[in-house]
């Protein structure tokens, strides 16, 4: 169980911390590619601390 209390972030809120488009995020959601993110009903939430991990990965790879 996480102890974060940080706010989860929205697809808007990755894509502007990405610099991408949210159709782009959208795009790498449905390839499989990309942060997770958890769907609550009609909405998708990112943990911060995933999409930094995730992005430093992307460093890592690269």
């Amino acid at each position: 169980m996480s102890t974060n209390t940080e706010p989860r972030w929205s697809v808007a809120d990755v894509a502007r911390y990405l610099g991408i488009p949210v159709k782009t995020l959208y795009n790498w959601r449905t390839a499989g590619y990309g942060p997770q993110g958890v769907r609550l009903g009609k909405h998708i939430k990112y943990d911060p601390q995933d999409v930094a991990a995730w992005f430093d990965a992307q460093k890592i790879a690269s």
